[in-house]
């Protein structure tokens, strides 16, 4: 592991200057790490919840919709502290450190099956369920905003991004992979321990990966000399900032769609198709082909606009959701081409969406004179969670209404609306995500003067 690298005083061209590979790598590697909760969360809690810590379907997603609201309003006052924070290390990158180990405990919590009933059982959901999201988010928005000030190139930016986004797509390939035979093999017939000690595994993972992004990474862009640091101030100038505004509508939209198939997947395969075992490699299907999309980012930004291609691959992915719908349970081959397919146009919208999070940030700086990075990212995330707790509602709604039982067979309602879930319900939100982008107005042309304009302002005397 190389040296940490202090922070020190660059100029604009500095800022301006290509990354070097190990840098890109090293910021990289720190999204694997919080695929290792993230992935976990999105794909198994529910069903962890449900199938082993043994608390209803209606339970477990209030519950979940509950913390992530909550949480999603604590997003802010991270992304503010962060933006207040001053070591010689930097703002942002020695969260990373801080953080890791209280994520890790938490997160084992979270998963731990404890000897107790009723309402005391919910209780401890509820407060390991917070405590690790409030880790999480202690850890990632700092590390979401730290990809806004490595660089001031937008397409540094969107090289990050996608790097950083291929490894997401293999850490969440190999919690999907993984995750059932490690809680079988840990477990030794005892899912509760299993599970325990899976998170503990992926825990540690994690914090070696976030130490590595901290030693290797660096931040070369600071807010103007003399900022005023008043919280209300940032909040004032995000709800003026109109791209900012369509990426945070558009974030918790395109969420909705994201968990909506992602928690519903294990559900489809146990119940609706009787091959449960096929979730091993139907979810990293969708994030090999992510990964590949990702991938292409740099190469499709210099193609079309950023706008353009968002509203293209949403335009897809509502297409290829709906498609789900008149798959028959055994056309398993069918089933993964449309999931493959559906990772490749879903692949670059993550890399596409935080390079254009750390354009809004610059957007500010150019018209309001003020920089606040983190609460940018933090605002983003907040919108994201929200999108997270809407899709587990309608999700817990649609199994409530359609009387799931846990580990029977389902009636033909409840299978049916597993299917709505998979496809239909996923493909009206990315219709309404289409919508939504076309309000965007920021482009090419206009990023390169507010670049120009923004380091003839740093170079003044």
């Amino acid at each position: 592991m190389t040296a940490a690298l202090p922070r020190t005083a660059v100029g604009a061209g500095a800022a301006h200057a290509p990354l070097p590979w190990r840098e890109k790598l090293a910021y990289g590697v720190a999204d694997m790490g919080f695929n290792f909760y993230w992935t976990n969360v999105a794909t198994f809690l529910l069903i962890f919840y449900t199938d082993t810590f043994g608390i209803s379907a209606a339970a477990a997603a209030t519950m979940m919709s509950a913390i992530k609201i909550v949480n999603a309003f604590s997003d802010p006052l991270i992304g503010a502290a962060a933006d207040r924070t001053d070591t010689r290390f930097g703002k942002f990158r020695p969260w990373l450190v801080w953080m890791c180990v209280p994520l890790g405990g938490a997160a084992v919590l979270t998963y731990t099956t404890p000897g107790l009933a009723g309402d005391a059982k919910l209780a401890w959901a509820y407060g390991t369920y917070l405590s690790m999201m409030v880790c999480y988010t202690c850890v990632n928005i700092p590390y979401n905003a730290l990809s806004g000030v490595m660089s001031a190139d937008p397409q540094q930016r969107s090289t990050i991004n996608g790097l950083r986004f291929i490894f997401a797509f293999a850490g969440s390939t190999l919690v999907t992979a993984a995750t059932p035979d490690m809680v079988r093999w840990l477990g030794g017939g005892n899912d509760a321990r299993g599970w325990q000690l899976t998170m503990l595994a992926w825990a540690v993972a994690a914090s070696l990966l976030f130490t590595l992004t901290f030693a290797g990474t660096r931040e070369r862009i600071a807010p103007p000399p003399g900022q005023k640091n008043a919280v209300w101030r940032d909040v004032r100038d995000l709800a003026g900032n109109r791209p900012w505004m369509v990426l945070f509508f558009l974030a918790l939209i395109i969420m909705v769609t994201i968990t909506l198939r992602t928690a519903s997947a294990a559900y489809y395969f146990k119940y609706v198709v009787g091959r449960p075992d096929l979730m091993r490699t139907f979810v990293p299907t969708y994030m090999i082909a992510a990964a590949v999309g990702a991938a292409l980012t740099p190469l499709l930004t210099r193609l079309a606009d950023k706008k353009t291609l968002m509203i293209v691959l949403m335009s897809a992915t509502a297409a290829l959701s709906a498609a789900f719908y008149v798959v028959p349970p055994g056309q398993v081959g069918l089933m993964f081409a449309l999931q493959a397919g559906l990772g490749l146009v879903l692949g670059p919208k993550s890399p596409l969406a935080f390079s254009m999070y750390a354009d809004t940030a610059d957007y500010n700086e150019w018209r309001t004179g003020r920089r606040a990075t983190a609460m940018t990212f933090a605002a983003a995330t907040f919108s994201q969670k929200l999108g997270t707790a809407v899709a587990v509602a309608v999700i817990g709604s649609v199994f409530t209404s359609l009387g799931y039982v846990p580990n029977a067979v389902q009636a033909s309602g409840s299978r049916e609306g597993i299917v709505w879930l998979m496809s239909f319900i996923p493909a009206a939100f990315a219709v309404a995500a289409v919508a939504v982008m076309c309000f965007y107005n920021l482009n090419a042309k206009q990023l390169a003067r507010i670049q120009a304009d923004l380091a003839a302002r740093k170079a003044a005397p």
